[in-house]
Order: structure tokens, then C-alpha cells, then sequence
């Protein structure tokens, strides 16, 4: 595009040369002109919007000073204005002048001239009244265009809603006001009109519009642009309004965890705080309150991970988005106990059950495929339980996991992968295992229980005597590391002896390494002499740029959890964190 762009100041001038010739077209001569031309001037809009759009508006200005005249010039011509086409790309090139939030005076100067101009209200007024009975009624009246035309915005756009609203409250009525075509075309005429803050009321009574059509009447590039703009941040719309365009166009929600997992792959990647912001910031998981949406974004996640071979980023992210979902479900689940309970106090305990008989139907809901017993243990926060009796809580899940695994008697519950999927979706669980069996005090079968559950977490796809042998080896590495736990000296060779490789020499999965090097990760942040070899361990390990994110994600995320489940340990989050800044800073 900044290729067709480079000749646009010539032709620029070009075109302000033949609207002052056609003047309104007052003349055969001049409207014969105009209708021959017409297709080239378009041609130059669409591509005049194209570097408007990319531009501030002091680079604006400085390219295009008269920009201002040209489309006032433009505005003002009925036989440009009486194609659908040159409406929209006007309305575009209008659009990018207009700043919601004006940050300097050249953004002040446009919306001022935009408005006083009347120019967006003008092209809008032609849609219902002729021009020319405008201007004569105006002139009646005594009003200037600066009064009038914002007003007739204003008024037009409160009149639409109050009809769509109206159309929604009245359902059931034969004699509805809006009829479906005609719904169907103002979405239509608002495709490029959606993120003018005028338009916002108009854009949120469409969305919520709610006839009884057997098909959807929005057009659908009305629902793209909205979802763009709101992606974008360029449109502020509440979570219901949002929840109503994903429920009637399945592209943009699917757009909206496309651009999620751009933010997982860029900027975002490692750093779960930005993405807790960013993920509630996008009212997926407020969203996900409705079992639809959750189980489309459920589904998008599952073909994440298979696409991406269980990436990190993934699962870190299903976690996240899990949590922020739950939240979210606990609040609605409050607040509609809350009202339940408004006026039926004597009924109290009846609304709590009622809300608790909801609560298990809609985790039933949500997760289809999950044993219920094994959902209810996991929606259990382990901040509410004394960190003292994780590893119980802890050897619990992995018993529930191995009977569903293992016993075919529960097939019905879809098999291992879908037991690891929904375990995983709850990482203040998943992710304290390795950490529980370097620190836990537990009696001597918990151990083996927290090692099948490790070996499961890490490797789903395996039979179980693979599973048998990645315990094997991953309880003959912890015993060393217990050992060395209480040695009085420590050194990094100590830590690589520990890890040695796999039975006579033959080398480990890929699985069964990255659990050794959990554990060893773990052993640094919480062995008293590890804060002195910890840089050389890691340099020794982080032997790849895959294996070097992967540390930096284990960091970032045991420090975020660390933070949701207030673990205190002073030392053992110092240590965490320098790493982590130190990392980073090399990655």
C-alpha cells in the first residue's frame, strides 16, 4: 500500500482542481465530468484512506494540508454522495480525523473542524432527507449547520436505539417498528462508522438486538468491524454487548483467540502478569460465563496445544484464562445469590442450596467430559487450604487421575487426555507437584502418588510402564537431590552428577527431561546453599534458546503463583526473581 501511496500528493492536487471545476455540478458539462472520473476518484479515496490511516495528525497535516477542503469539497457534491461506495470511503477518511481521546492540538483541531463542519452529519443526513429540505428547514428555523447537524446526529442515533430497543422489548408483538431488512442495512451503513464514540450507543442497541428471525440479520462485516475496533481498543463496549456479537458471529470470537495467542508468541510471552491484564482486559473469561463461549475457547485451546505439541505458552495460558474464569463465575454465581436473597431472607438456606445445585450443573456444564467428583476437588483453591496438607490434597487428585486413567470402567470420562486437560487448566495445582516433593514432609506413599501425578502431568500420552519407568528415574534423581539437600557443601558438579542421564547411559524423553530439570529448578530455589550455585546450574542446563524460555517461563510463573497462593519465602522469591531479571535481560 505505501507503494500505491507515493504518487498521492500530485494526484491530490489533481483532485482538488476538478471538484472546484465541478462546484456541486451545476452545470451537463460538469456532471457529465464527474460521473466519468468517478471510479479513478474513488480509486484515490480508498487509497487516500490507506495513508490516512497510518498517519497522526501533525503527519497528516504536513502532507496534506488542504485534506480538510478537499473532503468538505467532496462532502458537499450529491453526484459523488449518491454511490453507496463514495459514501463509505468518505465516511472512512472522516473516521480517521476523529479522535476519541484528542492528544494534541492537530487531533483538536480536526475533530473541532469535523464537527463544526457538519460533515459526517451531512453525509449521514442524505440517507433520510434530501439536502436541499434540510438546509431550507434550517434556515426556517433560524439554526446554522454548526447547531444543527450535530444535533440531528445526536438525535438520529438516540431515535434508532429508542427502535431497536423497543423491538427487543416487544418481541412478541406483530406490529414491531424495525423490521429485519431494515436492521440488517443500518448494521450495514454502520460498518464504518463503528468507532466514533456518536455511535457507540447504536453499535451496542444492534449488537443486543434480539428479533425472531430463523437467521441472524446483523451484515457480517458490521460484526468483523466491530470486533476489530474493540480489539484494537478503539470502541468501548460493555461485556454484555460483547458477549452478544460472540454469540452471534462465530468469527470474531475466534479472531479474539487468534489475537490472543499473537500476544502469547510475542510480547507477552513469559511475563503471566501481562497476560492475566491482557486476557481480562478482553472479557474472554467474563465471557466464558456463558457455556457456549467457554466451550468454544476451551476447544481453541485444546487444538492449541496438539498443533504446538503442549507448548509452555499454552498451557501457562489456559491456566491463567482458567482462573480469571472461575473469578468470573464466582462473582456472577455472588451476585445472583445476592439477589436471590433480596426479599426472602426467611428462604436463606433454600438459595443457598439452589446455588450451590447450580453451581455443580454449570461445572457440568462447562467441562462435559470431566469426571464431576474430580472437577469439584480441583475447583478447590489451595490458598483455602493450610499449605501444611497440600501434598494430602495433592496425593487426593492423583489417586481420582489413576483410577480414571488407568480403570477402563471410566472410559466414559474420555480417557487420559482429557483427565490431563482438564488437570492442567488448573495450574495452583498442576504446577506445585515437582515443588511439594522437594519440600513436603510427607508420609512415605505420598511420595509415590505426587511421581505418578508428575509423570502423568508431563507425558499424558504415555503407557503405563513408560509412565512406571519415568518414576523410576525420576525418584532414583530425587533421592539424590534429598540427599544433597542436607550436605553441608554444594556444587554445581553435584547437581549435574544428580541428574546423570537415563539406565546405562541410554538417553531420557524429552518428557523425563524437562521433569529432571523441574526438580532441579525447584532444588535451587529452595535448598539452602542454592542461591550460590544457581547461575552456574542454569547456564549448564540452558544449553538451547527452547530450553532457556522454558526456564524463564518456569520463574515467571512459580512467581506468579507464589503470589496468588501468598506462599512466604523471603529468600526462596529473592532468588526467583534475580534469576528471572537476569534471564531476561539475556534471552
Amino acid at each position: 500500500m505505501a507503494q500505491d501511496s507515493v504518487g498521492l500528493p500530485s494526484d491530490f492536487q489533481f483532485w482538488m482542481r476538478k471538484l472546484s471545476v465541478w462546484d456541486l455540478a451545476s452545470t451537463l458539462e460538469t456532471q457529465q465530468d464527474t460521473c466519468r472520473h468517478l471510479p479513478r476518484f474513488q480509486e484515490f479515496l480508498r487509497q487516500l484512506y490507506e495513508a490516512l490511516k497510518e498517519m497522526d495528525s501533525n503527519a497528516i497535516i504536513e502532507r496534506f494540508p488542504t485534506v480538510g477542503q478537499l473532503l468538505a469539497k467532496t462532502c458537499r457534491n450529491p453526484l459523488i454522495l449518491a454511490y453507496d461506495e463514495s459514501q463509505k470511503i468518505l465516511i472512512w477518511c472522516l473516521c480517521c480525523l476523529i479522535k476519541k481521546d484528542p492528544q494534541n492540538s492537530g487531533e483538536s483541531k480536526f475533530n473541532s473542524w469535523t464537527r463544526v463542519k457538519g460533515l459526517l452529519s451531512h453525509i449521514l443526513s442524505t440517507f433520510r432527507f434530501d439536502i436541499k429540505e434540510v438546509d431550507l428547514f434550517t434556515q426556517v428555523l433560524g439554526y446554522a449547520p454548526t447547531d444543527y447537524y450535530p444535533g440531528l446526529l445526536k438525535n438520529m442515533v438516540l431515535s434508532l436505539v429508542s427502535e431497536l430497543r423497543e423491538n427487543h422489548l416487544n418481541g412478541f408483538n406483530t406490529q414491531r417498528r424495525m423490521a429485519p431488512e431494515r436492521v440488517r442495512s443500518l448494521s450495514r451503513v454502520c460498518v464504518p462508522l463503528v468507532t466514533l464514540p456518536d455511535f457507540e450507543p447504536l453499535v451496542e442497541a444492534l449488537l443486543t438486538y434480539h428479533g425472531h428471525e430463523p437467521q441472524e440479520v446483523l451484515w457480517p462485516e458490521f460484526c468483523d468491524a466491530v470486533n476489530e475496533a474493540f480489539l484494537l481498543k478503539k470502541i468501548s463496549l460493555p461485556t454484555s454487548a460483547i458477549l452478544c456479537l460472540w454469540l452471534r458471529h462465530l468469527p470474531s470470537l475466534e479472531n479474539t483467540m487468534l489475537h490472543l495467542f499473537e500476544k502469547l508468541i510475542s510480547s507477552e510471552r513469559n511475563f503471566l502478569r501481562r497476560i492475566e491484564c491482557f486476557m481480562k482486559d478482553s472479557s474472554l473469561p467474563a465471557a466464558a460465563c456463558h457455556p457456549a463461549i467457554f466451550r468454544v475457547v476451551d476447544e481453541m485451546f485444546r487444538y492449541a496445544l496438539l498443533e504446538t505439541d503442549g507448548a509452555l505458552e499454552v498451557l501457562a495460558a489456559i491456566q491463567v484464562f482458567t482462573r480469571c474464569f472461575v473469578e468470573a463465575l464466582e462473582k456472577e454465581d455472588k451476585q445472583r445469590c445476592q439477589e436471590n436473597q433480596r426479599g426472602k431472607e426467611s428462604f436463606q438456606q433454600t438459595a443457598l442450596k439452589q446455588v450451590d445445585i447450580q453451581l455443580k450443573f454449570a461445572f457440568k456444564t462447562y467441562f462435559p467430559y470431566a469426571s464431576p467428583s474430580l472437577v469439584m476437588v480441583l475447583l478447590q483453591h489451595p490458598k483455602d487450604i493450610p499449605q501444611g496438607l497440600w501434598h494430602q490434597a495433592l496425593k487426593h487428585i492423583s489417586e481420582m487421575l489413576k483410577e480414571v486413567v488407568e480403570d477402563q470402567t471410566h472410559g466414559s470420562y474420555g480417557g487420559p487426555f482429557e483427565s490431563w486437560f482438564l488437570f492442567v487448566h488448573f495450574g495452583g495445582w498442576a504446577d506445585m507437584v515437582a515443588e511439594q516433593l522437594m519440600t513436603s514432609e510427607a508420609e512415605a506413599e505420598a511420595p509415590e502418588a505426587l511421581l505418578w501425578l508428575l509423570a502423568f502431568s508431563c507425558s499424558p500420552g504415555a503407557g503405563h510402564q513408560q509412565r512406571a519407568q519415568t518414576m523410576v528415574e525420576v525418584k532414583a534423581v530425587l533421592s539424590c537431590l534429598m540427599k544433597l539437600l542436607r550436605s553441608p557443601t554444594l556444587s554445581a558438579r553435584d547437581l549435574q552428577a544428580a541428574a546423570g542421564e537415563g539406565g546405562e547411559g541410554a538417553p531420557r524423553p524429552p518428557a523425563c527431561q524437562q521433569l529432571i530439570r523441574r526438580l532441579l529448578l525447584n532444588f535451587l530455589l529452595w535448598a539452602p546453599g542454592g542461591h550460590a550455585i544457581a547461575q552456574e546450574v542454569i547456564t549448564l542446563m540452558a544449553q538451547t534458546d527452547a530450553i532457556m524460555h522454558e526456564i524463564i517461563g518456569f520463574l515467571d510463573q512459580t512467581l506468579y503463583r507464589w503470589d496468588h497462593l501468598c506462599v512466604e519465602a523471603p529468600r526462596s522469591r529473592k532468588l526467583a526473581r534475580e534469576l528471572l531479571a537476569e534471564l531476561r535481560g539475556q534471552a
